[in-house]
């Protein structure tokens, strides 16, 4: 499929902010966001690892297609190295090193290369967000626990959504006051002759901003809403009512694009039982000898929930840009340039 399939290309598109001051506004989001989730979440600001050891089982795998960049490093026996896709794993590692208690966490700067990402209006091969983790005690580790968290989220995004139309008059923010809480078997259940994406738009256009829960899992039709890898987040654990998982996404409505537009995904990590339960299931029980498999088995890791929250995501919405290459820079396909420019979306 060619990345111009999916591009989309709004009528009458007319950014709000010049490429200058995007960029001012970009340093000013970033700011006001990260000071304000390491408040509500009290986490800590840490350095993270541009790559890691091949083979230790750290590197996040997400759908377990993608491939991760490696290469060799001369000055330590060529020993292999890959870039990280995510820090869903090493940041519970940290957690442990570095002697978090629970109530306590992290959060840092992911930077990773996913070169197998498409390239279209949201997504690009270069991926930047907010990584942040939390140490839990075991009477956290409950469905009402996590959705207290991904309020607290939401309230930092809406507040800083307010901050940005309060700095720029052109801007208008949008989103609903409340998020809505919603389980990928209830949206299958509701729409089953349409696909994920199609159920978090629906679902999406009603309520603006929705978290859908149990990501990863089975549903009753034997599909699963969207990929999780079976090493982080826990999507197998029964919560009740028959439903299953401690997970999610943050999906909100994007008005310039119409379309659904995840924000987060996160949540409660796997325990030991959940995850030998969830590689099982996966028919990936040989990860038990990887060297975090074995810390997380071995009860020497803490229990935590956490996430990812996108950093150029997070700015295009506030800055109502039609295209993610307005807020970073990056490669794109020379007609996707052209086209773009055509309807003027300048990419960077």
């Amino acid at each position: 499929m060619s990345s111009m399939d999916n591009l989309v290309l709004p009528p009458n598109y007319r950014a709000l902010l010049d490429p200058k001051h995007t960029e001012r506004a970009i340093q000013k989001i970033k700011d006001v966001f990260q000071t304000n989730l390491a408040f509500e979440l009290n986490l800590v600001r840490v350095t993270a690892p541009l790559f890691v050891r091949t083979g230790t089982g750290i590197n996040d795998d997400l759908n377990g297609i993608e491939r991760p960049v490696r290469f060799r490093i001369g000055q330590m026996d060529d020993q292999e190295a890959e870039v990280v896709q995510s820090l869903a794993k090493w940041k519970r590692l940290a957690l442990a090193d570095l002697g978090f208690d629970p109530g306590e966490g992290l959060y840092t700067d992911m930077n990773a290369i996913r070169p197998d990402d498409p390239i279209d209006n949201t997504h690009s091969i270069y991926v930047d967000q907010w990584d942040w983790e939390l140490a839990l005690s075991p009477q956290n580790r409950s469905i009402d626990y996590l959705k207290s968290i991904v309020r607290t989220i939401y309230d930092v995004i809406r507040r800083t959504e307010r901050y940005v139309a309060h700095e720029y008059d052109d801007i208008h923010p949008y989103l609903p006051d409340e998020i809505t809480f919603v389980h990928a078997q209830d949206l299958a259940r509701k729409h089953p002759e349409l696909s994920p994406r199609e159920r978090e738009y629906e679902a999406c256009r009603s309520h603006g901003a929705v978290f859908v829960i149990g990501i990863g899992g089975e549903l009753s039709d034997g599909s699963i809403h969207d990929g999780r890898a079976p090493d982080y987040d826990d999507w197998s654990t029964p919560t009740g009512d028959g439903y299953e998982g401690l997970n999610g996404d943050i999906v909100v409505y994007n008005r310039i694009l119409d379309s659904a537009y995840e924000l987060s995904s996160m949540g409660i990590r796997v325990d030991p039982p959940a995850l030998e339960r969830q590689l099982e299931i996966r028919g990936l029980t040989e990860r038990r000898e990887l060297y975090f498999h074995k810390r997380l088995l071995a009860g020497d890791l803490p229990l935590s929930i956490g996430g990812g929250i996108g950093q150029s995501r997070l700015c295009m919405l506030f800055l109502q840009k039609a295209h993610i290459g307005e807020i970073q820079a990056g490669m794109w396909p020379d007609e996707m340039i052209a086209s773009c420019g055509e309807h003027g979306i300048h990419l960077l």
